[in-house]
């Protein structure tokens, strides 16, 4: 490693520039704003990234641009910080001290009441006032979904949304556009590739200053943990208490962030946000996109990564099962050395993955869909927005000119100790007309597939019997029939 290293993170907090050294790898930057530097406006509730009452902005360079997204700093690392800038609710008012946009149009409409989850979202829709100028009710909806509040109802804040967004935001009302060139020129300044190294008697925390850093690091320590949008990570901290160290952040990593698109397929780097690859995705795949706004809150999407949904192996993970459905495959790096692997045979049991020690998930290729395929992702949960799925079930099948099956692929998320493909299910459909007849009896294979498990969440039967509905939901719908079973001739005669 040729270049300069550090012993400390920079990065701005409103407008102080912070140098900090010698923290601990689970600091939060919640902990951190409250305890340390008692900007106080930002408030604790579930401290797991559900209630957005801690919602603050961080921005960043991408692609030589400084953009703002919302996040949950509950469970963001401090670690992660470095080369940002983190804006708190105490930085949103206008540059001469009076309320902005989306702060009088919280008051003139009535947006607050006993006040605990308003800054976190006034932070939510400051973040869209920024970025659109013409917001739909649906755009603020989906901004929202990650900010609970229980006394005041949503009309009001959805009202201050709209309201605000009639005045455009610019250097006489707004202190981020105002500082936009200087927060940009001290970013980059702060972003020189170091490697850096910060010490605590509680472990040890890494930022690599290049995807060769990482290789390196990881090499060395095996046993870190790897650490990008922390959705996954700042739980272990701040519900569980385990100790994550060493940490090695790769949010930062821009070789890690690249999309790209050909004949073939797109390619995600594993750093790559859901909120960045929401575009790309749903280009190629648009029944992608219900399942991607339920992915979290707004906040989770802007913090966690497709990689790192891959790569802790949760058998309840929103994206395996699409991408498993579609073939996808990815590509796993140790020091120099790269491999690549159908993403199905990556998941081997509960707990468990297709990776050595010292190996990182560096990228996910995704095949695109044939003409004549049929393709459909779903998402059972308890909730609509922002719930864990109780079962997420994707479908990818391919006929002839005769209407036989010629290839299924069938994966379920819930359903086993991991993501799992139905190939009994599949074996049931490939060569056989793609049919009511057919459909019916290959649904009742889904049980040599899978023996679902019982939990607060769904039980066995409940897991099963969906599952079986969600295969006829998705004949229906590639038939072009309405999804209603009951409004399907055959079904009607059944």
């Amino acid at each position: 490693m040729a270049h300069t290293d550090r012993t400390s993170i920079r990065f701005r907090l409103n407008d102080q520039t912070v140098e900090l050294a010698g923290f601990a790898p689970d600091l939060t930057l919640l902990d951190w704003l409250r305890l340390d530097r008692r900007l106080t406006g930002t408030k604790e509730g579930c401290a797991e990234g559900d209630c957005g009452a801690c919602t603050v902005l961080v921005g960043r360079i991408d692609n030589g641009l400084l953009s703002y997204e919302t996040v949950n700093a509950c469970i963001r690392l401090v670690g992660s910080l470095d080369a940002t800038h983190v804006v708190t609710v105490e930085y949103l008012n206008r540059p001469d001290g009076e309320l902005s946009a989306v702060q009088q149009a919280m008051v003139d409409n009535h947006g607050s009441q006993c006040g605990f989850c308003t800054p976190g979202i006034v932070a939510s829709l400051h973040a869209l006032w920024l970025a659109e100028p013409n917001p739909s009710e649906a755009d603020i909806e989906r901004q929202l979904q990650g900010n609970l509040c229980r006394c005041t109802g949503y009309e009001p804040i959805v009202k201050a949304a709209i309201a605000a967004a009639a005045t455009i935001p610019d250097a006489d009302n707004d202190r981020l556009v105002a500082a936009y060139d200087a927060t940009t020129e001290a970013l980059a300044g702060f972003a020189d590739g170091a490697l850096v190294t910060i010490e605590h008697e509680r472990g040890t925390s890494f930022v690599p200053g290049d995807l060769d850093d990482l290789a390196a690091l990881y090499e060395a320590h095996p046993k870190a943990t790897i650490v990008a949008g922390s959705t996954d990570v700042g739980l272990w901290v701040t519900k569980h208490m385990r100790d994550i160290s060493p940490v090695i952040h790769i949010g930062h990593l821009e070789e890690l962030k690249q999309i790209s698109i050909d004949d073939a397929g797109i390619t995600l780097g594993a750093g790559v946000s859901y909120t960045s690859a929401r575009g790309a995705l749903v280009s190629l795949f648009p029944q992608m996109a219900e399942l991607w706004d339920r992915i979290g809150g707004e906040q989770v999407r802007n913090m966690g990564t497709v990689g790192g949904n891959i790569a802790n192996g949760s058998p309840i993970g929103d994206t395996p099962p699409p991408l498993i459905a579609l073939g996808a495959s990815v590509t796993l790096r140790k020091g120099s050395s790269r491999r690549t692997l159908p993403l199905a045979d990556f998941f081997i049991e509960y707990g468990k993955q297709d990776r050595q020690p010292g190996e990182f998930v560096e990228s996910i290729f995704v095949p695109a869909l044939a003409e004549d395929a049929f393709f459909a992702v779903y998402k059972i949960s308890k909730r609509r927005d922002e719930d864990i799925s109780a079962l997420c079930g994707a479908f990818h099948v391919i006929t002839d000119a005769e209407g036989l099956v010629t290839s299924a692929r069938i994966a379920f998320g819930g359903m086993a100790g991991t993501p799992k493909r139905a190939t009994a299910t599949e074996a049931a459909l490939t060569g056989q007309p793609w049919s009511w007849d057919t459909i019916q009896a290959a649904r009742l294979t889904l049980a040599e597939d899978y023996q679902p498990l019982s939990d607060w969440r769904a039980s066995a039967d409940y897991r099963m019997l969906a599952a079986q509905n969600l295969m006829i939901r998705f004949f229906l719908e590639s038939c072009g029939a309405p999804a209603r079973i009951e409004r399907h001739p055959a079904l009607a005669e059944a």
